[in-house]
């Protein structure tokens, strides 16, 4: 009976990989002066009762490196997405060219960038505390195994397989908040 007793890793491996693309989900809305589609992801829109993705309003473009355009469909919603992205906080002025509003991506200062980093690192941080969180959901798991008849050597084995997966998921962290904070700083 004991020796039928398994954790479930691939359960831990897809917990700790859904920190990760909350991680570069958390990444992508960092502006680092340059153009992304993904800046504008996150801004909600009242339209027709309800609110709904600008993506779902019009086609979001980056012509140029510094400039995101979006294209609205339907003629009536550009001055509620040009009041929804001046409200979203973005620090960006929208200008409006008949249906197309097109977003001049300005340069970020020194301080400004600084900022940013620390942002990273916090949900970096985030980041790595879920993955922490899982660890130790293996561990009990392990811990309950245990008093459900594993062996010592089962125990050891399936502990170095979680931290291993830990250390992994970590090191992945840590790569994407090294990439970011260099994608931020470069000018």
């Amino acid at each position: 009976m004991a020796d039928d007793i398994e954790i479930d890793m691939d359960d831990l491996n897809r917990r700790m990989e859904g920190a990760m693309a909350s991680l570069r989900t958390e990444f992508s809305s960092l502006r680092t002066g340059r153009a992304s589609a993904s800046l504008v992801e996150p801004i909600q829109v009242d339209a027709y009762g309800q609110m709904t993705p600008i993506n779902q309003l019009g086609t979001v473009n980056v012509p140029e490196p510094r400039m995101v355009t979006i294209n609205i469909w339907d003629k009536g919603m550009v001055n509620k997405v040009e009041k929804a992205i001046r409200e979203s906080g973005l620090g960006i002025n929208p200008q409006t060219n008949g249906t197309i509003i097109m977003l001049p991506i300005p340069e970020l200062n020194e301080e400004r960038r600084r900022d940013l980093t620390r942002v990273a690192a916090q949900y970096a941080e985030h980041a790595r505390v879920a993955v922490r969180n899982v660890r130790r959901d293996g561990m009990d798991q392990i811990k309950k195994a245990k008093a459900d008849g594993m062996s010592e050597d089962d125990q050891k084995f399936w502990s170095a397989e979680v931290q291993a997966l830990t250390d992994k998921a970590i090191a992945a962290v840590d790569g994407a908040l090294d990439s970011k904070q260099a994608e931020i700083m470069q000018v």
